[in-house]
């Protein structure tokens, strides 16, 4: 399995709080829903393609329907949440590695891990390096406090 990591990026906030939020995406429902009018026409948009579960959450794609699952095995509480293809064309699992550096300061690390033919990988190389990377800055910039 290939794997595609973000930067380092620090997150003004406890690592406890992180894992919490993170690991119930449900969270993220109502928190959107009362931002959404705030939000730039395309990302609203985008975020029509999206629904949060309490342990999941469902892309609408052209290829269908790929659904991300908390895998609780693989989770460490306040260290590491492990989203995997429920419900997707090729496996792949969606990682966010958590690291408390201080009482309200963590270091994040968003890795996409994806098990492709080597041909395919090559073509999507690029795009899935920035996808990690823009995952990675996104995490950052979440309201982890106010959800």
């Amino acid at each position: 399995m290939e794997s595609y990591k973000s930067d380092v990026v620090s997150i003004p906030c406890n690592v406890t709080t992180i894992y919490n939020k993170l690991s119930n995406p449900s969270l993220f429902a109502s928190k959107l829903a009362a931002g959404i009018d705030q939000l730039p026409q395309e990302a609203r948009e985008n975020l029509e393609k999206v629904r949060f579960e309490a342990d999941a959450i469902a892309i609408e794609s052209p290829m269908g329907e790929i659904k991300l699952a908390v895998d609780h095995e693989q989770s460490v509480q306040d260290r590491r949440i492990v989203f995997g293809a429920a419900q997707a064309p090729v496996k792949f699992n969606m990682v966010i590695n958590l690291d408390g550096r201080e009482d309200q300061l963590t270091d994040s690390v968003a890795e996409l891990q994806l098990d492709l033919p080597f041909f395919l990988r090559k073509m999507v190389e690029p795009q899935l390096k920035e996808g990690a990377k823009k995952f990675g800055e996104m995490l950052a910039h979440l309201p982890y406090e106010d959800l």
